[in-house]
């Protein structure tokens, strides 16, 4: 069995609403293709089940009160540089009540170079 490889890294977590857009477009789906072109690792949406932000509205998928507006947190990890550099280009997307923040954080990278798409 080998040990997988491991390096420092930077994990970018991005909450917005699942309502708000760009263009005609989740802001999530904008971010993640923004992620795409930058040729970062990998980015992952996740859609909360309740939640409140800048409104101070709380939003839920309760039935009784299933929300349209719902939180998504899209995260996205790759090395510092990278990270750091990526964050202007997401600026635009979040300016309007979404939040973003960063964590140290140590990537494991597991198989060979070829599986992992290197």
């Amino acid at each position: 069995m080998t040990t997988p490889d491991t390096e420092r890294g930077l994990r970018l977590t991005v909450l917005v609403g699942e309502s708000d857009g760009w263009h005609h477009r989740p802001v999530f789906t904008e971010i993640v293709h923004r992620a795409h072109l930058a040729g970062l690792s990998g980015a992952s949406v996740f859609r909360g089940i309740e939640g409140f932000g800048t409104s101070s509205m709380i939003h839920t998928q309760r039935l009784l009160s299933l929300s349209e507006d719902l939180p998504v947190a899209v995260v996205i990890v790759d090395t510092e540089e990278r990270i750091r550099a990526f964050l202007p280009l997401i600026g635009e997307l979040v300016a309007d009540g979404g939040v973003a923040f960063l964590d140290e954080c140590e990537i494991v990278r597991f198989g060979d170079e070829r599986e992992r798409g290197r």
